[in-house]
This record gives structure tokens, C-alpha cells and sequence, in this order.
């Protein structure tokens, strides 16, 4: 199955992306094709951008790296709507706005939505 892994990013040390990266090991050991934004984030900008960032701020990664919200999550958003099976959602997902979002776009798709 295809996956989307959604969660709690802003706010949080390194944006939660060794949380991220564990959920999609583990997803991928299970056999799932999986999409993680945490991933493609350090694609695109060719680096790892949470590192350092010990407040998970999105000004600092926007500052450092030309992190941008509106890319990143129409990338994001684009997946679920075009490919995505399922979503699998990290803990805190309901404290994030991003994660809501994603949330939503799913379940108004009909997609399975799992949560971790």
C-alpha cells in the first residue's frame, strides 16, 4: 500500500524528523510504499534541514535552508491526492496544523487512515 506519513513537525527539536524516519522504517519493513515529508524536505533542499534546529522553528529552516510551507505541503498534498492509499498518522498529529490537513484530505478522499 501506498502511505503518506503525517504528523507533528513545527514546534518540535529537528521538526520530529527522527520520529518520522523510524515510522517509515517500520512501515517499509511491513512492505508499504512510503511517502515521508521529512524525507523530501531533505530532497529537495539537498540537505538535512532539522539539524540544529532544536526548536523546530520554520522561520530558522526558511532562513537557512529557503524552507517554504506552501511548497512543501503541495507536494505533500499533491501525494495523498494522486497516489496515496493510506495515511499513517505519528503521534501529536492533532496538535498539528499541517498533520490536520493531511488528515482531513484523506479521510475526504476515502483513504485508510491508520493511526501509529
Amino acid at each position: 500500500m501506498k502511505i503518506y506519513l503525517a504528523g507533528p513537525m513545527r514546534g518540535i527539536p529537528e521538526f520530529n524528523f527522527p520520529a518520522f524516519h523510524a515510522a517509515a522504517a517500520k512501515l517499509r519493513y511491513d512492505g508499504h510504499d512510503v511517502f515521508n515529508p521529512a524525507e523530501k524536505d531533505n530532497e529537495r533542499h539537498g540537505k538535512d534541514i532539522s539539524k540544529g534546529n532544536t526548536t523546530g522553528c520554520e522561520n530558522i529552516a526558511a532562513i537557512e535552508h529557503g524552507f517554504n510551507l506552501r511548497e512543501a505541503l503541495h507536494i505533500d498534498l499533491t501525494f495523498i491526492c494522486r497516489e496515496a492509499d493510506g495515511i499513517a498518522l505519528l503521534p501529536g498529529w492533532r496538535n498539528s496544523k499541517g498533520a490536520t490537513a493531511e488528515h482531513a484530505t484523506a479521510v475526504a478522499l476515502g483513504l485508510q487512515v491508520i493511526e501509529l
